[in-house]
């Protein structure tokens, strides 16, 4: 192994009761991802050359999620305490420098963990416990010290009315030499209240032992872990405001950062606006002097430079092209691909479409797997017609600067060549060639006079009706 390496155990086998959800604890998203996968990128960011997940509770769904991100999973048989947990990970394999931590610690950063590897290394100690202090430390376990030094870990219930007046809390991070932990690890027992074995016990074994025990200080939020749904919601504030806070430093522009929601693997470019209830996830990109307007959802998408998308807009794994205009009130389904300077407008539907440069839908449109050339104009309540009795998808194609009219249904498969004109309420079943004029819709029949020969409407109850406006004979 690399000695500028280490090794992580992540202890993820807890069922989390207090989050009162069947759903594994470490899996419940924070700020749009599994709270497992921020403590294994930090990991990963810090430099871990392995990293090992002990799982218990919902160990198929935990392994689905982590399995991919390079993780080795050891299952933990019965919850007998984070001591056994270690234990579950065959520790006996693992060399040089281990880090042991909680699964469900979402607020902790690379520089979190490269900062406590850097001064364990300074000290020279056998174990280090990482620590914090906090004003309400509540059901944590408490650091005491004597004389300053590290003396032992109490967990809450078994501490004294005393010791529970203590501030300073273990943050549930060890880094110990692996040498160390195979020797003390075997003789924890599980002497207390809960008559479990505590990886807190280490430290005072280690310490009778004449071993260098440290307690490293860390910020307070590496001590956050996550228990209720409450604290669950505390942390994807705190990790919302944290992204928020980086992309207004690289010259985003957020009217209100509180009520603006942008997940960790999304890009925005400098001189953009973003308004308030933005909600930006995924591996969204936005790029410069873009303006997204109040209320939009960009989900896995790509937006080019000087695009704006207009309020109340739905865009899922889609692609504007720069200086395009989407909005408001529009949708954008996966696959779909908005052309340079193009208008989708308002209560506008496309999935499955690549649009072209400067083509414009200004409202009421509806079009599924469809290729629309460029300069092309679309009328008003069109609808590209794709799903077909067969249960199969078709494609429409229009091209370049062709003019389809209002409220006109393209049955698929079938092509529009360029320039050609559609006319207004036309149902389109056959391919129309370049520069043709098609229009298919009933022929108009017009009966003067009408409504003189019609009888006069019956009022409610039945007798006629002699308003004003009601039509009359001749």
């Amino acid at each position: 192994m690399n000695p500028k390496e280490f090794s992580v155990v992540v202890l993820a086998a807890g069922k989390g009761t207090r989050m009162k959800s069947p759903l594994p604890k470490v899996l419940h998203p924070v700020a749009g991802v599994p709270i497992i996968k921020k403590v294994i990128d930090a990991a990963r960011g810090a430099g871990a050359g392995e990293v090992r997940v002990v799982v218990g509770y919902g160990e198929a769904l935990v392994r689905k999620v982590v399995e991919p991100l390079r993780v080795t999973c050891f299952p933990q048989q019965s919850q007998r305490g984070t001591a056994d947990a270690v234990r579950s990970a065959d520790p006996t394999s693992l060399q040089g420098t281990v880090m042991i931590c909680n699964g469900d610690h979402p607020l902790i950063e690379a520089a979190d963990f490269a900062g406590i590897l850097r001064e364990f290394a300074e000290t020279q100690a056998s174990l280090a416990v990482v620590s914090a202090e906090l004003k309400a430390p509540g059901s944590m376990g408490r650091i005491v010290r004597h004389k300053g030094d590290l003396r032992a870990i109490v967990e809450a219930p078994d501490a004294s009315s005393e010791t529970l007046k203590i501030r300073e809390v273990n943050a549930g991070i060890y880094v110990v030499n692996a040498d160390a932990l195979n020797r003390y690890l075997p003789e924890i027992q599980d002497h207390n209240a809960k008559n479990e074995f505590y990886l807190t016990d280490i430290v005072s074994l280690a310490i009778e032992a004449g071993e260098k025990v440290v307690a490293i200080k860390a910020r307070k939020q590496v001590a956050a872990g996550v228990n209720t749904q409450g604290e669950l919601a505390r942390a994807t504030r705190a990790l919302f405001a944290r992204k928020n806070r980086a992309l207004m430093d690289a010259g985003v522009l957020m009217i209100d950062p509180r009520s603006i929601y942008v997940e960790d693997d999304c890009e925005v470019g400098p001189a953009t606006v973003i308004y308030p209830g933005a909600y930006l996830r995924g591996k969204t990109s936005v790029g410069a002097y873009c303006v997204i307007e109040p209320n939009c959802y960009l989900a896995h998408t790509r937006v080019e430079d000087g695009a704006q998308i207009k309020a109340n807009s739905h865009l899922e794994s889609a692609v504007v092209r720069a200086k395009a205009s989407v909005g408001p009130f529009a949708r954008l389904r996966p696959g779909t691909e908005i052309g340079t300077e193009a208008h989708v407008g308002n209560f506008v539907e496309m999935k499955k479409v690549k649009f072209g440069a400067r083509s414009k839908a200004g409202h009421l449109t509806y079009l599924g797997d469809a290729t629309v050339g460029e300069d092309v104009n679309i009328g008003c309540g069109t609808i590209t017609c794709n799903y077909a009795p067969d249960r199969q998808k078709y494609r429409t194609v229009i091209g370049d600067r062709a003019f389809v009219g209002s409220d006109t249904q393209f049955v698929a498969p079938v092509e529009i060549g360029a320039d050609a004109v559609i006319g207004s309420g036309s149902t389109i079943t056959k391919d129309v060639p370049p520069k043709a004029l098609a229009v298919a819709r009933g022929k108009q029949v017009v009966k003067e006079n009408w409504v003189s020969k019609t009888p006069a409407p019956v009022s409610e109850d039945g007798s006629e009706d002699a308003s004003e406006d009601a039509p009359r004979g001749k």
